[in-house]
């Protein structure tokens, strides 16, 4: 054996004080005895073959060694992540947090309910202080191991799997309450495997920082129990009209076994398979030891309430409308809430009438109703909720035809104009667009208050081009109307598509004297923050030029709006869009604004159909119910082509007797054709009766007809009739 050179042997003079020990020895001494050293080392490891085996040892150890570190610190990593990815994704705070959106129940101004949507939810339920049996019921038949196991339990698992290999199929689920937790709190309801394995790490995840009782009042605080019911305490009262503390056994029993299959067992609806799965609970009470056999057998079928509470609608066409702004309003919400609106039941239920006797044929028709202030107090969107949800009040959007004019005689009032000053009513053109009024009759210079209540077209386009478009786009932007709005000459014969609740709204602020008027659905407004106070600051409408506005709304009912006369000071403005797609009234009495909107909702047209007819009617209608006033027997008719109709209603008389009579009998005469008219006008009929007395029969020509919107790819105006409202 070769010596083993000395690594350290250096001079015993240079050696410090504590390698005094070793200054006896010298060089050489100390080299024999590492030799020794290596001698004995090579003699223990010595296995015959002459090789050095020890040096293999070692390095299998140390190769060992350095991987098993290397694993363990990856271990370390990994659960590290592992606990981020929880910490991230299920923070135990929303286990708390129902599984779905709490109910919203809005009641109407009068405080009663008019709608509800959302779930059923109860208060949280601590499991510690429920009596025992509601505990057990739910740990018999849901997780018997519970209380012993730490998340999962492989004997339920293996047995799962065993029953079902037995069916044939999944027949049975192996997951502990912890783990339902998991899913239902964390979760979404895909059948994977990378679902499950994540399903696992939160249940450990739940065990380790929970309690049992914590992780059961979670459970029962969220787990569904069907008809739109979560939690306990919800089922508790939904079921049986108390609390979860004085559920009796066969109570919690049924409750424990609606968890397996909630909307098929709920007992409202299925009784008797509910109290199947309540005796399969109360058995497994018995095997697991919670009741003794006799205590089993003493335990009842259940009985539900007699009659389920009152069922309120999930959706009308204002639910739908202000449920946004309700939740927003209410806030984050654990437990079911009530948030008070704006709209009164009884003129909700006369604008309901009024749609269904309008007698639309195949057409759809929608009404809002608010107040000056924005309070929308009736809204229906269509015929029929049931049979078709599209809000037409809200979410529709239409050509206006001539309402739009409201923003071309603002903009006029608002550059010097009043209703006396004049305006060209003959033939124009502007930039190859030429404009004609439906009839084909020009009546050269005229009020504007003529204009407005004859419905001029050549008027208003003159009027659009005289003050600027710009000025005109400001006045509907001003008053509230959002939607986009060409810079074309057409936009004053009601081009550009609007809703008819922004334009209703438009139209509550002249009635108010102040802009934009924002409709809103709730009775409490919450505070505006600063941005938004900043924003939509309201303005003032000059007083003079509310009033001009007013006198032209006015003289709108004694010329083509004349169906919608009351016997109280009206304003509004008749509208038809082109072949009578669209056909609108907008108007206000007293303290109510209303629009009404009737069409198609594939844009077809509507022959004989126009803004002065079926609108109007339906907006007198309302408004004689809603504001309790009589209605008008004979209404003033007037020859908007003959006279100026304000020249005729200031026309003074002094009747004698014989004046009245015949006046009365003319009244009852007009009132008869009058009716007969309006049917025969539906049908595109034209009934007259002529001063004379003779009656008058010929095809309707339309009244309030607005030429479609230029193409998009050809910005000159279009060259047709226009529309006459």
């Amino acid at each position: 054996m070769s010596q083993r050179p000395l690594r350290y042997a250096p001079d015993p003079a240079t050696w410090d004080d504590e390698d005094r020990p070793y200054r006896a020895y010298s060089r050489e001494e100390l080299q024999r005895q590492l030799d020794g050293y290596d001698a004995v080392l090579s003699d223990a490891g010595d296995d015959g073959d002459g090789s050095d085996p020890s040096g293999s040892r070692d390095s299998t150890f140390r190769t060992v060694l350095r991987w098993g570190m290397r694993g363990l610190a990856a271990v370390i990593v990994l659960l590290v992540i592992a606990i981020g990815w929880l910490a991230v994704t299920a923070p135990l705070s929303r286990s708390l947090k129902p599984p779905t959106p709490p109910s919203i129940t809005l009641l109407a101004s009068d405080g009663t309910p008019i709608a509800r949507r959302g779930a059923i939810l109860g208060a949280p339920v601590d499991a510690s202080k429920l009596p025992p049996h509601v505990r057990e019921a739910f740990v018999a038949i849901e997780d018997r191991r519970f209380y012993s196991h730490w998340g999962i339990d492989p004997r339920g698992i293996l047995r799962a799997a065993w029953h079902n290999v037995g069916a044939g199929g999944v027949r049975e689920g192996g997951s502990t309450i912890t783990q339902q937790l998991a899913k239902n709190a964390f979760l979404d309801s895909d059948r994977t495997a990378a679902r499950k394995i994540r399903e696992v790490m939160i249940a450990f995840w739940l065990e380790a920082w929970l309690s049992k009782d914590e992780i059961l009042s979670r459970y029962l605080s969220n787990v569904y129990f069907g008809d739109n019911v979560y939690g306990l305490t919800a089922a508790a009262k939904h079921y049986f009209g108390r609390a979860p503390e004085r559920l009796n056994v066969g109570q919690a029993a049924m409750l424990a076994g609606l968890v397996k299959a909630p909307s098929r067992l709920a007992p409202t609806t299925n009784l008797a398979g509910a109290r199947k799965r309540e005796a399969v609970v109360v058995g497994a009470m018995v095997d697991a030891g919670f009741l003794t056999p006799a205590e089993g057998r003493a335990v009842q079928p259940q009985r539900v309430l007699a009659s389920r509470p009152q069922q309120l609608p999930s959706g009308t066409y204002f639910a739908d409308w202000v449920l946004p702004e309700a939740r927003d309003q209410a806030g984050e919400i654990n437990t079911e809430t009530t948030v008070r609106t704006t709209l009164d039941p009884e003129l909700q239920r006369q604008a309901e009438r009024v749609i269904r006797q309008a007698g639309l044929r195949q057409a759809q028709a929608a009404l809002v109703a608010m107040r000056t202030d924005g309070q929308v107090v009736a809204m229906v969107g269509g015929r029929s909720y049931a049979d078709s949800p599209f809000n037409r009040a809200v979410q529709a959007k239409r050509q206006p035809g001539s309402t739009f004019k409201l923003f071309v005689y603002l903009a006029a009032m608002r550059a010097g104009m009043t209703p006396s000053s004049t305006v060209d009513d003959s033939p124009v053109e502007i930039a190859g667009w030429k404009p004609r009024n439906d009839d084909g009759r020009y009546l050269g210079e005229i009020s504007l208050a003529r204009a407005f209540a004859r419905s001029s077209n050549v008027a208003a386009a003159r009027l659009t081009q005289q003050v600027g478009v710009k000025q005109v786009i400001k006045a509907a932007r001003d008053l509230g109307i959002t939607t986009p709005i060409p810079n074309e000459a057409t936009i004053g014969l009601g081009t550009s598509e609007v809703s008819l609740l922004e334009l209703t709204a438009a139209y509550a602020g002249i009635a108010n004297g102040s802009y934009p008027i924002v409709p809103r659905g709730l009775k409490d407004v919450k505070g505006k923050g600063w941005y938004e106070s900043l924003t939509s600051r309201t303005r003032r409408i000059p007083e003079n030029v509310q009033d001009e506005m007013k006198s032209l709304l006015g003289s709108s009912l004694r010329g083509t709006g004349r169906e919608a006369r009351l016997t109280v000071d009206a304003y509004g403005k008749t509208g038809t869009s082109q072949s009578g797609r669209d056909a609108w009234f907008i108007g206000f009495a007293g303290d109510l604004v209303v629009g009404v909107w009737v069409g198609n909702d594939d844009n077809t047209p509507n022959p004989g159909l126009h803004g002065g007819g079926i609108p109007a009617q339906i907006w007198r209608n309302f408004m004689v119910s809603a504001l309790d006033i009589a209605p008008v027997r004979a209404p003033v008719v007037v020859d908007e082509d003959a006279a100026d109709p304000e020249a005729v209603e200031n026309m003074a008389e002094i009747p004698d007797m014989s004046e009245a009579v015949d006046r009365a009998v003319d009244g009852a005469v007009d009132g008869a054709v009058g009716q007969a008219g309006d049917r025969l006008r539906d049908i595109g009929i034209d009934l007259r009766r002529g001063e004379d007395g003779s009656i008058t029969v010929s095809p309707t020509r339309g009244r309030d007809r607005t030429p479609p919107p230029p193409p998009r790819d050809d910005r000159r105006p279009p060259d047709d009739d226009g529309g006459e409202e």
